[in-house]
C-alpha cells in the first residue's frame, strides 16, 4: 500500500464528524455486555463478586474505547476500518455470552476473546498500513504483554486467574495513561491523540446513553415478572428518577466541554476520556444492578453491600463526571463535591431503612446535585459554592 493509500484511510477535514450505522451497530453489542455485568453484580454483592465484576467490566471497556480511539484516527467508513470494527463486534459478542462463567467454564472464551481482538485489530493494521507500523507497533508491544497474562490466567485455578487479569488490565490501562512507551519506538506523540475530537465526543455520549437505557431495561424486565405493589412502583420510579438524574447530570455541558476544550488543549480530551467515562459507566451498572435488588425485594432489612451499590453506583457516576469536567474545562463545582461528602456520609445510616427508601433517599440526593447545577447556570449559588474565579 502506498503513502497515498494510507493517507485515505486517515480521517480528514472532509471526513463526516458524525458516528457511522456500523459504529452505531457496534454498539449496541455492548447493551447486553452492560445489562450482564449488572445482572451478574446483582447476583453477587460481596467483595468477591464486585471484584469480578469491575475486572470484566474493565476488559469490556477497554474493547470499547481502544476501538472508537481507532475510529476517530482513521476513517470508519474505509473497508479495513470496518474489518476491525466488524471483528471487535464479534469478539465483544463471544465475551459477553462468557460473562457469567468468565471466572470458571468459560474463562478461555472470555480472555481468548480479548486477546483475539487485540490480535487481529494489530494484524489488519499492521498488512493494511505499511507506512504505519511504527504507530502499530507501539499498541501492539503492550497488548502482548497484557495477552500474555490473559492467556496464562486460562490455566490457572480462580484466584490466581483473578490476579493474572487483573495486572493484565493494569497494564492495558496504564501503558494507555503513559502513550504506550516502546523500545526503539518512543511513546505515541500527544499531537496524535488531538484528531476530530468532535467525533469521539459524540462516541462518549452514545455509549453513556446505552449503558443509561440498560438501566431502564434491567428495571423494566425485573417489574415485569414481578407484579404490581406499591413498594415495588416506588422502587421503579426511583430507578427512572435515576435515570434522568444521571443523564441530566453528564449532559450539563458534557459533551460540549470535551469538543470545546480539546480544541483548545488537544491531547487532553481523547486521552482522559476513557478513565473518566468509565467511572461513570461502571457507576450506571452498579446503579442498574442496585435497582434490581431493591424491585426484587423492595423491604425488608437492606444488606451493606445493597446500600453500598445503591449509594456507590450515583457517587461513583458523580466522581467520574467531577473530574471530567475539571480535567476538561478546570472548573471544580464545590456543590457536587458538597454533595459527595453528603451521599457518603449518608449511605452507613440507611442499612436500617427497607431497600426502597434507600434508593428513594440515593434518588433525592442526586435530584440535589441537579438543581445545583441548574441554579449554577442561572448564577444563584452562593458563592462559596461556585467554582474559584480563576477556573472559570
Amino acid at each position: 500500500m502506498t503513502g497515498t493509500d494510507v493517507a485515505r484511510l486517515t480521517r480528514n477535514r472532509n471526513t463526516p464528524k458524525r458516528a457511522t450505522l456500523l459504529e452505531l451497530l457496534f454498539d449496541l453489542v455492548y447493551v447486553a455486555a452492560f445489562a450482564l455485568l449488572a445482572l451478574r453484580l446483582a447476583g453477587s454483592v460481596t467483595w468477591h463478586g464486585v471484584g469480578g465484576t469491575v475486572v470484566l467490566l474493565m476488559a469490556v471497556w477497554w474493547t470499547w474505547s481502544i476501538t472508537a480511539r481507532v475510529t476517530d484516527f482513521y476513517d470508519p467508513q474505509k473497508r479495513p476500518i470496518e474489518v476491525v470494527i466488524a471483528t471487535t463486534m464479534l469478539g465483544t459478542a463471544l465475551m459477553t455470552i462468557a460473562i457469567p462463567s468468565a471466572f470458571t467454564q468459560h474463562a478461555a472464551v472470555f480472555a481468548g476473546a480479548y486477546v483475539g481482538i487485540h490480535v487481529v485489530r494489530g494484524g489488519v493494521m499492521v498488512s493494511t498500513l505499511h507506512h504505519a507500523r511504527r504507530r502499530v507497533a507501539r499498541f501492539q508491544f503492550w497488548f502482548g504483554m497484557s495477552g500474555i497474562l490473559w492467556i496464562v490466567g486460562i490455566f490457572v485455578g480462580s484466584p490466581a486467574r483473578a490476579v493474572l487479569w487483573t495486572s493484565a488490565l493494569a497494564v492495558d490501562f496504564l501503558s494507555a495513561a503513559i502513550r504506550y512507551p516502546t523500545p526503539g519506538l518512543g511513546r505515541v506523540p500527544t499531537e496524535q491523540y488531538g484528531r476530530t475530537s468532535e467525533h469521539l465526543a459524540e462516541r462518549y455520549q452514545q455509549v453513556v446513553i446505552l449503558a443509561l437505557g440498560d438501566l431502564t431495561l434491567i428495571a423494566a424486565l425485573t417489574f415485569s415478572r414481578l407484579g404490581f405493589d406499591l413498594a415495588r412502583v416506588v422502587a421503579l420510579v426511583a430507578s427512572f428518577a435515576m435515570m434522568l438524574l444521571l443523564w441530566q447530570l453528564y449532559a450539563y455541558a458534557g459533551g460540549v466541554v470535551s469538543v470545546l476544550v480539546s480544541r483548545r488543549n488537544p491531547s487532553t480530551g481523547p486521552r482522559l476520556a476513557p478513565y473518566t467515562h468509565f467511572l461513570m459507566v461502571a457507576g450506571v451498572v452498579a446503579v442498574a444492578a442496585g435497582s434490581r435488588l431493591v424491585i426484587t425485594r423492595p423491604t425488608g432489612h437492606t444488606p451493606v453491600g445493597w446500600v453500598c451499590v445503591l449509594f456507590g453506583g450515583p457517587a461513583l457516576f458523580l466522581i467520574g463526571r467531577t473530574i471530567f469536567e475539571y480535567a476538561f474545562a478546570g472548573r471544580l463545582s464545590r456543590a457536587r463535591v458538597g454533595w459527595l461528602i453528603v451521599l457518603i456520609v449518608a449511605a452507613p445510616s440507611t442499612t436500617f431503612l427497607p431497600p426502597v427508601f434507600v434508593t428513594v433517599l440515593a434518588s433525592v440526593g442526586m435530584a440535589g446535585v441537579a438543581a445545583t447545577d441548574h441554579l449554577s447556570t442561572l448564577g444563584k449559588l452562593p458563592r462559596w459554592l461556585d467554582p474559584p474565579a480563576s477556573q472559570q
